[in-house]
């Protein structure tokens, strides 16, 4: 059995760079304006691949190096997560659900002697949680910042009746927020059907049984479910509260606090 699925080597750099030219160009010709994005997220893959595997080659033997480790993973994903939610100091609120998602699988985990305390173990797992935490907290901030923003007036609407800020929001912004889940519904739906995910593919590879290699990868995707559930309720849950919010282009953010009498004096101030 091949140890790698591809073969290292020029022709796999020939091929990276092909395809990542490819995809730039197609991003150019459909006018996406993501040539520039698409490049330097490959040129900043590779490079961070190789310095992270000649870290993690460095580290594995230690625990305690270990964690230092995990914990610039959470970072870096609470901030990238923040990023793509808003320009503000307040991204940083992204760390809530990033770590309130994985922190207590990996740490029931490790309790409950299901992981080991190694680096090669904790590091793969942790990874894959925390990358669904952050990738979900991404998804649904952004769908319900963007929802409060384009539907302001049902928010306003429903202070007016009496809706706390809270309860107005969260009627505008969780349905859509909840659609960031589907990635991962469907992944899960169509495992072994459509895709062979990465912790299956890579146990076989490393000798493991068919058997193992499943049950592994259905843990693993279980537990993506309930880390990405639990960040996806969280991070409505402090948009809503106002804790994260949009940097808009004009006019006042729509979880900005307002209370029902300031929206009757400006009723009273508009022209008839």
């Amino acid at each position: 059995m091949p140890s790698t699925l591809v073969t290292v080597g020029v022709g796999l750099a020939v091929a990276v760079t092909v395809l990542t030219v490819l995809a730039a160009a197609i991003a150019v010709v459909g006018k996406l304006g993501l040539g520039r994005q698409i490049v330097f997220a490959a040129l900043r893959a590779v490079l961070q691949l190789a310095a992270v595997s000649l870290v993690i080659a460095s580290i594995v033997r230690s625990l305690p190096l270990t964690v230092v480790f995990i914990a610039a993973m959470a970072t870096v994903a609470s901030a990238t997560a923040g990023r793509r939610m808003t320009a503000g100091w307040h991204g940083w609120w992204a760390a809530v659900p990033v770590l309130a998602g994985s922190t207590p699988v990996v740490v029931g985990l490790v309790l409950g002697g299901l992981l080991p305390t190694t680096g090669l173990a904790l590091i793969p797992v942790t990874g894959i949680l925390i990358g669904g935490a952050m990738t979900a907290t991404a998804l649904a901030g952004r769908r319900a910042l963007d929802e409060l923003r384009q539907r302001r007036g049902e928010v306003e609407a429903g202070l007016s009746l009496g809706l706390s800020e809270r309860d107005a929001a969260l009627e505008v912004c969780r349905p859509a927020a909840g659609q960031a889940l589907m990635p991962a519904l469907d992944q899960t739906r169509t495992v072994g059907l459509v895709t062979l995910p990465g912790a299956f593919v890579g146990m076989l590879l490393g000798g493991a049984s068919p058997v193992a290699a499943g049950a592994v990868q259905l843990f693993v995707l279980v537990a993506l479910l309930a880390v990405e559930t639990v960040a996806v309720v969280l991070v409505v849950e402090l948009i809503a509260r106002g804790r994260i919010s949009q940097e808009p282009l004009s006019g006042p953010s729509p979880t900005t606090r307002r209370r029902p009498h300031i929206l009757a004096r400006r009723a009273q101030r508009s022209p008839t």
